[in-house]
């Protein structure tokens, strides 16, 4: 791939990727999509079996192919997996080059400007502009939870976990208080005992109020496309819940606890000074952005997160994120907002780089 000033290179086929290509093409950008994998549909083959979206297909759809069918279903993990596939063959059927199998192992700033890319194949690649768009799911995050790395039972994030019945009558702790933490102790509350251990209770908010789902109202009112500060920002998400959750927590199918005060062997300890023997703990703590390729570019905090703004690199021209959690809005990380994201970012790049974009950058 050359180096010409409107050629970009997006790292990872997911949603992000596919959306930052469809946004690079309108702009008369020439994409060329990175995926290490041997499909560009992301994480979502490997989420667990009864994954549905929490937002209706109508409203989960990528820029320029909507999701078909009923629009008032929550499609499940494997449909999803099959849209991005028709995505990804209609992109390239439109000029975009995507490559699986490819790994990025390196981004280094060119002598010459721009960037070069380096793949785990060997090969060397140079582009003006780089995308991250990699996700999180190969970084699951696993939180310093006292007594966590000496416990004996089973510990598995919620990254690995796929259906009850490896775990069917096991004493179980789920930590954590977002959707999937409740939708798979929901799940596994039919096949073992389980607590949830959360920091902060639990926040739910009504799938359908007056009728109609969440996402009506809040594509009605545009706020989950408005951009918020980071002061904006709750600690835990709320549970989307039609009302079996917390049903099912108030008839005490499971049970929500406080965080334990420590792991003790197999043991968990509780601030009412119960002990009770634990067989598995499931952290569903959520995931932290996958940019190692990025460390040698002085990119990246201490932490591992990027330095950016609005998906924006605040330490290379030419270098954006996107499907970042928070990057600009609310629904910056799912199907139904990262198209917007991709747009924005792009506008921005071809801004900071003087390149002039396509009439039709902005237009669906």
């Amino acid at each position: 791939m050359d180096s010409h000033m409107d050629s970009v290179v997006i790292v990872g086929g997911g949603q992000s990727g596919l959306a930052a290509a469809h946004a690079a093409l309108r702009a008369g950008w020439r994409p060329l999509v990175l995926e290490a994998s041997d499909r560009a549909v992301g994480s979502w083959p490997h989420y667990y079996d009864s994954l549905r979206l929490f937002s209706p297909a109508r409203y989960s759809s990528l820029p320029g192919l909507a999701f078909g069918g009923d629009g008032e279903r929550y499609p499940r993990r494997d449909e999803v997996v099959d849209y991005l596939e028709r995505y990804a063959a209609g992109l390239v059927g439109h000029g975009a080059e995507i490559r699986t199998g490819a790994r990025v192992t390196a981004v280094e700033a060119s002598d010459a400007g721009g960037f070069s890319v380096r793949l785990d194949s060997g090969e060397v690649m140079s582009a003006r502009i780089i995308i991250a768009a990699s996700g999180s799911f190969a970084r699951p995050h696993r939180p310093a939870l006292p007594g966590l790395d000496g416990f004996t039972g089973q510990v598995l994030h919620a990254a690995g976990y796929r259906s009850p019945a490896s775990l069917s009558g096991q004493r179980i702790v789920v930590v954590g208080a977002g959707n999937s933490a409740i939708q798979i102790a929901y799940e596994l509350s039919a096949h073992a005992r389980v607590t949830v251990a959360s920091r902060a209770p639990i926040r739910f908010v009504a799938q359908r109020p007056l009728g109609r789902d969440l996402h009506f109202w809040l594509h009605l009112t545009r706020f989950d496309r408005l951009p918020l500060h980071r002061a904006d920002r709750p600690l835990t998400a709320p549970v989307l819940d039609e009302g079996r959750y917390r049903q099912a927590l108030l008839q005490g199918r499971f049970d929500r606890r406080p965080m334990f005060i420590r792991l003790d062997g197999d043991h968990a300890e509780w601030a009412d000074g119960q002990r009770e023997r634990i067989d598995a703990v499931l952290l569903a703590t959520g995931y932290r952005p996958n940019l190692d390729y990025l460390a040698g570019l002085g990119a990246l905090a201490a932490d591992g997160r990027p330095s950016q703004r609005g998906g924006v690199s605040r330490t290379h021209a030419g270098l954006g994120y996107l499907g970042l959690e928070w990057q600009r809005t609310p629904s910056s990380n799912t199907l139904r907002g990262v198209g917007a994201d991709a747009r924005h970012l792009i506008g921005k790049l071809a801004l900071h780089l003087h390149i002039e974009p396509s009439a039709t950058t902005e237009a669906d």
